[in-house]
């Protein structure tokens, strides 16, 4: 191997794996029926003239399967956290017991499970994007530097980045059928 030219492949495994990260937490906010603090997340408040992010104005518990509480810290914050989880998208209707604010999670029907299957394998394909962006700079490295390098080594570095993008395809089509059999469970 040509001592010229070595391919960053850490800083590209570190690449694919924030995709893998990204699609994770993007999985941890759909509801599958099941209730979890993840959930809540996305959801952002306006709170003291800026978007705040929800755990940040209140503490979330799941103290059952099909509810979460936010215990809003700031009693004249809790309108703007309960319109911030109408407007989400969320579908659920929050309650709202003084500074306490209950999200029941409600049943899954059919079509609504079937719906959040596609939203998840749309996340998936932007992991498969993301990913493949990545082994796309790395192929695009290893054609800069391949006056530097044998052909052999090109060859080399070419399957040790496929390879890469391989793995990490792979475990994007995992994590979406298990995320996809969790949503269809009932």
């Amino acid at each position: 191997m040509s001592d010229d030219f070595i391919l960053d492949t850490e800083d590209l495994e570190r690449r694919m794996q924030g995709a893998m990260t990204s699609l994770r937490t993007e999985f941890a906010s759909l509801r599958t029926g099941r209730a979890s603090a993840t959930m809540l997340e996305p959801v952002t408040v306006e709170a003291y003239g800026q978007q705040t992010p929800i755990n940040q104005v209140g503490t979330v518990n799941v103290p059952e399967p099909r509810m979460v509480t936010i215990n809003v810290w700031d009693r004249s914050m809790v309108g703007a956290v309960e319109k911030a989880i109408m407007n989400s998208g969320l579908g659920i209707n929050p309650q709202t017991n003084g500074t306490i604010i209950m999200l029941p999670i409600p049943e899954l029907n059919e079509e609504r499970r079937r719906e959040l299957g596609r939203v998840a394998a749309q996340y998936a394909e932007h992991a498969r994007v993301a990913i493949r962006n990545v082994r796309r700079d790395g192929m695009d490295q290893i054609k800069k530097g391949k006056d530097h390098m044998s052909e052999d080594d090109q060859k080399f570095w070419e399957t040790e980045v496929q390879d890469m993008t391989n793995r990490f395809i792979k475990m994007v089509d995992e994590a979406l059928e298990a995320k996809q059999a969790e949503i269809m469970q009932v």
